[in-house]
């Protein structure tokens, strides 16, 4: 059984079994169905562990989950978009990498995504004590609105008798033992020593020369955001040394990641400052410069020092950004929000998360892993403008070496110049070393049997390779002649949707939650921005509007390509009592694969929020 694709009714759903051929984690080995949460408002949060706004989804819940223990269980659906996520261990290892606290069903084909309609990562759906579907949302930013229906939820069914307390079924895993814990990043300090982010753990680690041997610990494990000699941080990523000379009173700048902030390291006495962001997350409408300390930031997951500043790979908004230490500002420097891949000057080009920076030797170029779309890009100093040497989109994806126009990657987190001036990629989910080559526009593979490797550091013409799913360092030697891998293309195993050439009714389901109304006090409140790959797929109906509806029209020619429609809905307070209602804000990027197909489908709807 299949979920009604409008989910603006209000008829009432039963929930669909979950199905998923990984079986459970975080479960002490039990199989679960539905019927083990009847009595418990039970959240299906469909993730996979790629995806930034899953991400932020994640820690969007841990304060819902925590308050409302004894009556909400929420379930992770793990969803993959690229091969490596169907993989079990994979998938056991991200539950571990970001302390999801709740059962976790492995669905690598897809079962439950298909059963439950699912377009987007991430999506949550609400399921009441009766087993009835009462709400679904896609992407982020609706805990507020959830931990609303849960109130009212506990309240209606404790009223029915319907409402069963009790402990979660969530039992946890053994934790990883080891000095290092899903490292991110590294950099080598001036003695020889290395610096780690070592994420896991919520704190940076000090190795020796060995890349071994723990030195110091700056950080004391829990997650947290103290500046200080006793500093906290949460899930930090990248390192980036700050150049001799410009006395800035700290010596490496720190992407804290989940605490969207930069931090500034002293290495003689380990203290620590925060440089940019508030703790907050960066969403639409926040502003996007000013004082670094005033502005928000959205997942910050490496930085770089990059024409006089600190460059900052903003994952969480698919951007880059830049700190100036000198003058104290942040700002946006390129990419638009919205995900994809689209060269051109930096304020037009689309980006998918990036994840890795690395300056060349010339300081000309900024080489970015943009891992969504699996590609390696580069931004001019001279020009501003951005190009792309690997990659061609969201969805393909694998491992082939062979000019840069075909070659293919695997979500690619790090990038790292070589003494040649070629680059050396993170090809994090093909679990190898990658190297490009800018004079040839060749891609080889140096090294592979690494396990989700993140980062890497040039050291006496060795390399010293982050392996995050591996908790350590490894040194290897450059080789002289690529390894030879037989060349493997994937794309995302989402079935397309079958719609009708010609006119195309997209429409976005948008229901404010109760208790709140479209906030029209500056003018609309919505936003709806629609593209496709190929270009030629969208014969009319590309751009910007208000509308969250709009009819397209389809290509004749054209058999099959992507969708990418990116929504946005501004919901405030309507209580006229409240003189300061809060106000939220609701997006969510699709790309939606589709094939064309005479008596297809001539509506295609979109849920961001609806069923309350």
């Amino acid at each position: 059984m299949g979920l009604d694709e409008d989910m603006a009714s209000r008829a009432r759903v039963r929930a669909p079994q979950l199905v998923g051929k990984g079986g459970w984690l975080n479960t002490g080995g039990k199989d679960l169905s539905l019927a083990d949460f009847r009595g418990k408002i039970t959240i299906l949060d469909f993730w996979t562990f790629c995806c930034i706004n899953c991400l932020h989804v994640l820690d969007e819940l841990r304060e819902l989950e925590e308050k409302h223990r004894d009556t909400v269980v929420i379930v992770g659906v793990h969803s993959p978009k690229f091969v490596h996520e169907a993989d079990h261990q994979a998938v056991v290892d991200a539950t571990a990498r970001y302390e999801v606290h709740h059962p976790v069903l492995d669905d690598p084909e897809l079962a439950t995504w298909k059963q439950y309609a699912v377009r987007a990562w991430p999506t949550l759906v609400v399921i009441d004590p009766e087993g009835y579907v009462v709400a679904q949302h896609a992407g982020e930013g609706h805990a507020h609105a959830i931990a609303r229906l849960v109130e009212e939820l506990e309240e209606e069914h404790a009223a029915k008798g319907t409402l069963r307390r009790g402990d979660s079924p969530y039992v946890p895993a053994e934790p990883q033992a080891g000095d290092l814990s899903f490292p991110g990043k590294a950099v080598r300090l001036p003695d020889g020593h290395y610096l780690v982010a070592d994420s896991g753990h919520h704190s940076l680690v000090e190795l020796a020369e060995d890349g071994e041997s723990v030195v110091r610990r700056i950080g004391d494990g829990e997650r947290g955001l103290l500046d200080g000699t006793a500093p906290r941080f949460s899930e930090p990523q990248g390192l980036a040394l700050v150049p001799a000379g410009l006395g800035l009173g700290y010596d490496v700048v720190v992407a804290d990641t989940v605490n969207h902030a930069l931090r500034g390291v002293r290495l003689s006495d380990g203290s620590v400052t925060t440089l940019a962001g508030t703790g907050k997350q960066w969403w639409q409408g926040s502003a996007t410069a000013g004082p670094a300390r005033e502005v928000d930031l959205s997942s910050p997951w490496d930085v770089a020092f990059f024409d006089g500043r600190v460059w900052i790979a903003m994952a969480g908004v698919h951007q880059l950004w830049a700190f100036d230490p000198a003058a104290g500002t942040v700002g946006v420097t390129a990419g638009t929000t919205n995900e994809g891949l689209v060269d051109g000057p930096a304020d037009e080009a689309w980006f998918a998360q990036p994840s890795g920076l690395a300056v060349s030797a010339d300081g000309e170029r900024l080489w970015v892993a943009d891992s969504e779309t699996s590609a390696v890009r580069w931004v001019s100093r001279e020009t501003l403008t951005v190009h792309t040497a690997v990659g061609t989109g969201l969805f393909d994806f694998g491992h082939r070496d062979g000019d840069a126009g075909q070659a293919l990657l695997q979500h690619p987190l790090g990038v790292t110049v070589l003494p040649d001036g070629s680059v050396a990629i993170a090809d994090t989910y093909n679990h190898a070393l990658r190297r490009y080559e800018p004079g040839t526009g060749e891609v080889t593979t140096l090294a592979t049997d690494l396990r989700e490797p993140s980062g890497a550091v040039v050291v006496d013409g060795d390399i010293v390779v982050v392996e995050s799913a591996r908790h350590r360092l490894t040194r290897l030697r450059l080789p002289e002649e690529a390894v030879r891998v037989e060349s493997v293309a994937h794309r995302t195993q989402r079935a397309a949707t079958e719609v009708a050439p010609g006119r195309l009714l997209l429409d976005v389901v948008f229901s404010a939650p109760s208790g709140q109304k479209l906030d029209e006090r500056y003018g609309p409140s919505t936003r709806l921005l629609v593209s496709s790959t190929p270009p030629e797929l969208l014969v009319a109906g590309a751009g910007a509007d208000s509308a969250l509806s709009r009819e397209l029209v389809l290509s004749e020619t054209v058999t099959e390509g992507v969708l990418h429609v990116s929504a946005m809905a501004a919901s405030c307070d309507d209580d006229p009592e409240i003189e300061y209602p809060a106000c939220h804000v609701h997006q969510q990027d699709w790309g939606v694969p589709v094939k064309l197909t005479p008596g297809g489908a001539e509506r295609l709807p979109l849920v961001l929020a609806g069923m309350e």
